[in-house]
């Protein structure tokens, strides 16, 4: 899981920090051209991902998450994060969409992380957007529970009603609270318990963008240069961007998730026709609104207002 505002709210620190961030910077082979690829459209998509691997997790930590120790290989965050001369916009694409996967036929959205990495999933989701994606960043789960914990008190997380699901350790009674790292992620993991499943969870991880960027730009934060520079450095080191993203793309990332947080843009999940589909060898999938998606993909393309709700 993962909610990629982290870095680049807090470059506020100065050139000094803005270089040795750019020094820290992990790339990763994450897009590439292709027969049929789709081209380009109006302002910028960045495709946001968060892997759902544990193998940097403490005993502790697995224990209190109530995961294992296999190599998990799948993302249980996919969004894309549009930007151009309207305002920002960001959908969230759940995890059991069920969608064609180039060389592997018709699966959820997820397993093309699993199936090829980062260049198989960029794919994937261009082929079922019709937008192509201009940059890739992504971040880890240990990486999500150390930006948190480098936080002054952590991020502040309200709910409506209460939260148990044992499967992602998650159990919060309703209301408002700071929450620590293992803590956020438990909270963003939740979907067997809710009765949304997998778009409840969507909601609740753009939730915790809001509280990041809350977080991000406390003044305890931006104004003690050692917390600053601790912050900075946990953050870099939880990302992953695509060969040609260098400090600037992120710094335009930032302002537009910013931005979202603070009540500009839109955020919305693609329309979905129809969940809990139980398909053979796939389980439960989440089937697209044909109509609905292609109204929105149509519009990010073009640089136009979604056509959205707005259910942040």
């Amino acid at each position: 899981m993962a909610l990629l505002v982290l870095v680049l709210l807090v470059v506020a620190g100065g050139a000094g920090l803005y270089v040795r961030a750019g020094r820290q910077l992990q790339h990763v082979d994450a897009l590439g051209d292709y027969a049929g690829r789709p081209a380009a459209g109006r302002g910028t998509n960045w495709l946001l991902v968060g892997s759902d691997s544990r193998a940097e997790l403490t005993p502790q930590q697995r224990k209190e998450l109530h995961v294992g120790n296999n190599q998990v290989r799948n993302t249980d965050t996919i969004m894309v994060l549009h930007y151009g001369e309207h305002g920002p916009s960001l959908v969230s694409l759940p995890r059991d969409s069920y969608v064609p996967v180039p060389g592997y036929g018709s699966r959820k959205i997820n397993e093309a992380y699993a199936d090829g990495g980062p260049r198989l999933l960029t794919r994937t989701v261009e082929q079922a957007t019709g937008l192509r994606i201009d940059r890739y960043a992504e971040v880890n789960f240990l990486g999500l529970v150390q930006v948190v914990d480098a936080l002054p008190d952590g991020v502040r997380l309200c709910l409506e009603r209460p939260l148990r699901d044992e499967r992602s350790g998650a159990d919060f009674p309703a209301g408002c609270r700071r929450m620590n790292g293992t803590q956020a992620l438990a909270y963003v993991r939740a979907r067997y318990a809710d009765p949304q499943g997998d778009l409840g969870r969507v909601k609740r991880q753009r939730r915790l963008i809001g509280a990041l960027a809350d977080g991000m730009t406390d003044s305890r934060v931006l104004l003690d240069p050692f917390r600053l520079r601790r912050v900075l450095d946990v953050s870099v080191a939880a990302l992953r961007v695509d060969q040609q993203a260098g400090m600037a793309q992120l710094l335009d990332m930032g302002w537009a998730m910013k931005r979202l947080a603070g009540g500009s843009g839109a955020a919305t999940t693609v329309p979905v026709r129809q969940p809990g589909v139980m398909v053979a060898g796939a389980g439960s999938v989440l089937l697209w609104d044909e109509n609905g998606a292609s109204r929105l993909f149509r519009a990010l393309r073009h640089d136009d207002p979604i056509p959205t709700s707005v259910d942040k």
